[in-house]
């Protein structure tokens, strides 16, 4: 089945494509690889979800923003390459959990992303992946998740 066709038996909705926030782009191809710059947790209203992992959000919440952060990331996808048919594979995937120093379940945060894109692209979503615990993240967001995707 078609990613296009998941996106639609799934019943999502992807957000507007996210706006850059300072002088760069969420996009760029180079050959058959597409690089997306990092997402952050939208909500379809417009608001950011933000909070620290492990003090203002629990772990439900943190891997429902990483679900939020990786329809951004489908968004920003869909617009550049036209379709998300486009993507023969999910290549890569950094996530960066904004969270306390104790905190040590960042890879299940990411795990919200990782599986949405299991469940639009199938096997081909399956991906090499990081996912880090950081200090701080811009507007006090999260999370934020980077793609690179192999395109036909």
């Amino acid at each position: 089945m078609s990613a296009e066709a998941r996106i639609t038996e799934l019943g999502l909705v992807l957000p507007d494509v996210p706006a850059p926030l300072a002088s760069y782009v969420t996009f760029v191809q180079t050959g058959d690889l597409a690089y997306t710059s990092g997402h952050g947790p939208l909500r379809p209203d417009g608001t950011w979800v933000v909070g620290r992992v492990g003090d203002d959000l629990d772990i439900d919440e943190a891997v429902e923003a990483a679900r939020l952060t990786g329809l951004g990331l489908l968004s920003t996808l869909r617009h550049h390459l036209g379709s998300l048919d486009r993507v023969a594979r999910v290549v890569k995937v950094l996530g960066m959990v904004n969270a306390v120093a104790e905190f040590t379940r960042h890879p299940t945060v990411i795990d919200g992303c990782s599986d949405l894109f299991v469940d639009v692209f199938g096997e081909a979503g399956r991906h090499a992946r990081s996912a880090v615990g950081v200090g701080s993240l811009p507007m006090n967001i999260p999370v934020e998740i980077e793609a690179i995707v192999e395109v036909r």
